[in-house]
């Protein structure tokens, strides 16, 4: 077997680890991969290649609706939500990026990304747009999505997503836009389940490559987004199964 390359049989669980790892770290591809490849000998075009074409397939999606079924079934949930919640975070990017804008109000060059999550934080789907796109706009194509799956049912959303043009392509799809108020006085309230959309997206703030984005196409980072929520799910269903066998 050549040097670098995954055993057989085992190719993704390799790769799964190997992209998980790449979260932790932040700058280029090359430089991370020749850090991980000086401790486990991982060629930069085998381990690049691989997780392209992976994300060109849509495995990590596949496997993250996998899981989240998955969790929700082992909470005595059904396996499909009947209520989202949508919301979106403006997140700092590099030149390279595959795009950039500047959201005014936080003051941020870079991107932001739209989710759509179930009661439990986990997304059932995700875009991303430069970041002065205004969140009735930005959110179209997750409403898109998420009709594309079979979803009916009301989006909790905050206040910026007020407007009677997203109201109708909302309806047009059999999804209803309900924004609702978070706070008073500049405070942050909890109300109902809208709070998980921002523990969502504290998960993802402790993941160095999502804080700043280097990538250099939507869907590569769509998909480390996926592989987050993936690494997330994994340790919750290993955990349970590990405390069922102790018991």
């Amino acid at each position: 077997m050549a040097p670098g390359r995954p055993a057989p049989g085992r190719s993704r669980h390799w790769l799964e680890r190997r992209c998980a790892r790449r979260l932790w770290r932040s700058g280029a591809w090359r430089s991370a991969a020749c850090s991980i490849g000086q401790l486990c000998d991982i060629p930069f075009n085998t381990l690049y290649t691989l997780f392209a074409r992976w994300t060109r397939l849509g495995l990590w999606r596949r496997l993250l609706d996998r899981l989240r079924r998955a969790w929700r079934l082992t909470c005595g949930d059904t396996a499909d939500p009947s209520t989202v919640v949508i919301d979106s975070r403006s997140c700092r990017s590099a030149p390279s990026c595959f795009t950039r804008g500047i959201d005014g109000g936080k003051k941020i060059r870079g991107v932001k990304i739209q989710v759509a999550v179930d009661k439990h934080g986990i997304p059932l789907a995700i875009d991303v747009a430069p970041a002065n796109t205004h969140d009735t706009k930005g959110i179209v194509p997750v409403l898109r999505e998420l009709a594309g799956q079979g979803f009916r049912g009301p989006a909790l959303s905050d206040l910026g997503y007020r407007g009677e043009r997203l109201a109708k392509i909302a309806e047009a799809l059999g999804i209803t836009v309900k924004p609702v108020a978070r706070g008073r006085d500049g405070k942050f309230l909890p109300a109902g389940i809208c709070w998980v959309v921002e523990r969502s997206f504290a998960w993802l703030s402790r993941y160095r490559r999502l804080n700043t984005i280097f990538e250099r196409t939507k869907e590569h980072l769509v998909a480390f987004i996926e592989i987050a929520f993936v690494s997330i799910l994994s340790r919750r269903l290993k955990r349970l199964v590990t405390g069922e066998l102790s018991a």
